[in-house]
């Protein structure tokens, strides 16, 4: 019937699910919105027990060393003097595919750092792109479900995929990343990372100002090309996780350098765009990179499972003098994160090694649950406020605080720009790599519905016009 409405697992019907429900149009997300709630937790819920996304992946262990002082923005401990080393350690990964998937497969990869600082874990849980496909958490489920397989054939299905892209306008962006020879990297150590979302930083005042990630590798950019990324599927699938690992057995340490771009606090509500649209870059002119300090990778697992495999990243990981952003993505993803985790490997997942705090020790009142493995806590406390009077939250854990204002509801966005950036990026692609752009869009459209190709072409002809023609003349095979 086609007057059938969109309900919710109990069968309540659904107002909106294109925009979560926020206060006011740059939110935060309200936790009320039950709709989203739902729909992130069953996604969650999917798939036992490989990961739902970033199920393939590779890791390994270094070190993050602070070359620059940035005492100025924040109060974060392990960025508190230049010269101090902290351990991490960092999880690559394909997104889409499955964990038998190659891992030249064109795909966004994860780009994952798990710095064990002396306050505590904090997660950098990026990719290696600055932008993604959507910017509304409701949007996650559908978008990854057109990335994996088709419910009736069980085939990866490029129909999917561009059916949700042409009525998503916002992916263009990262589509045009994805489809460009960025989307096929020569393994994990010659692309770049990003935190991909605005974070916030604070410094020992209070102070607040806005801040991005960018990993910049120091072995240079290297990408295949497709027929390279097809070739290298069929003739080693595992190529990137090869290549990390036999990279550091050789002692030919990977490394990037870790520079952040750094937005006034004021300047979020003046400038040209929604600095928090994930779909976004601050232009480098406007916030030049700062460089911070360099990572290093220099030992391998020893057991796959136990480290990598469970290994558990979160945006919600945050240590003191750095918090979040109204991001609607890193909001969803806060909640997400945590909750898959609790899902795959269960309530007590930050006691695994490869989670727990390294450079410090977890004190709180949690205790019991499946796979409890440690003392338990033994005979202290487990309530607080209690007569001992500790552990006890501190001042120096107090998070960013900014005003929110405006009436709950579900915003459409306002920003209807999609196109703007997409074209100067295809503007300063070289004229092999426009090529190449082409050559991959047009052979992925050639196995897509004539429908679905006229409706994203209207989208490549407003992005650019010049781009436009040249994928109807490939599509031609003019």
């Amino acid at each position: 019937m086609a007057d059938r409405p969109y309900t919710r697992e109990t069968g309540a019907p659904v107002f909106d699910d294109q925009h979560s429900r926020t206060a006011g149009p740059r939110g935060p997300i309200t936790l009320e919105d039950v709709h989203l709630i739902e729909k992130l937790a069953h996604f969650n819920r999917e798939r036992i027990p490989e990961r739902v996304v970033h199920a393939k992946g590779a890791g390994a262990y270094g070190y993050f060393e602070v070359t620059h002082d940035v005492t100025r923005y924040t109060k974060a401990a392990f960025l508190s003097e230049v010269g101090k080393r902290t351990e991490v350690f960092v999880r690559f990964s394909t997104v889409g595919g499955e964990q038998g998937s190659a891992d030249t497969e064109r795909d966004p990869r994860g780009f994952a750092v798990k710095f064990y600082t002396e306050e505590g874990n904090y997660d950098l849980v990026g990719n290696n792109t600055p932008v993604f496909f959507i910017r509304d958490p409701l949007k996650f489920p559908d978008f990854i479900h057109t990335q994996k397989r088709h419910p009736q054939t069980h085939l990866k299905d490029p129909n999917m995929m561009w059916d949700f892209w042409s009525l998503t306008p916002e992916s263009m962006h990262q589509v045009l990343i994805l489809f460009s020879n960025r989307g096929t990297p020569y393994g994990y150590r010659h692309m770049h990372g990003f935190g991909s979302h605005t974070f916030s930083w604070i410094n020992e005042a209070g102070e607040i100002v806005w801040v991005k990630y960018h990993f910049l590798t120091d072995q240079g950019i290297r990408n295949f090309r497709r027929a390279e990324a097809v070739e290298m599927a069929g003739r080693d699938p595992d190529f990137a996780t090869r290549d990390l690992f036999d990279a550091i057995e050789r002692k030919d340490y990977p490394s990037w350098t870790l520079y952040v771009q750094i937005m006034p606090f004021a300047d979020a509500d003046r400038y040209a765009f929604d600095p928090f649209d994930v779909t976004k870059v601050w232009l480098h002119k406007d916030y030049p990179l700062i460089p911070v300090g360099r990572l290093v990778l220099n030992r391998n697992p020893e057991n796959y499972f136990a480290e990598v495999e469970q290994a558990a990243f979160s945006p919600a990981h945050v240590v003191p003098g750095i918090g979040f952003s109204p991001d609607k993505m890193l909001q969803g993803r806060l909640f997400a994160y945590g909750d898959a985790h609790r899902y795959r490997l269960g309530a007590n997942y930050n006691l695994l090694p490869v989670n727990r705090p390294h450079a410090t020790t977890a004190q709180n009142y949690q205790r019991d649950g499946a796979m409890r493995f440690d003392g338990n806590g033994g005979a202290s406390l487990n309530y607080y406020p209690n007569r001992e009077g500790h552990p006890a939250p501190t001042e120096r854990a107090r998070g960013p605080e900014y005003p929110v204002e405006g009436l709950v509801g579900h915003y459409d966005y306002r920003d209807r720009d999609f196109y703007t950036q997409p074209r100067l990026l295809y503007h300063v692609m070289p004229d092999h790599e426009k090529a190449d752009l082409v050559d991959n869009l047009a052979t992925s459209l050639r196995q897509v519905d004539a429908e679905i190709v006229e409706r994203q072409m209207t989208h490549f002809e407003k992005m650019d016009p010049e781009l436009a023609a040249r994928i109807r003349s490939a599509l031609q095979g003019r």
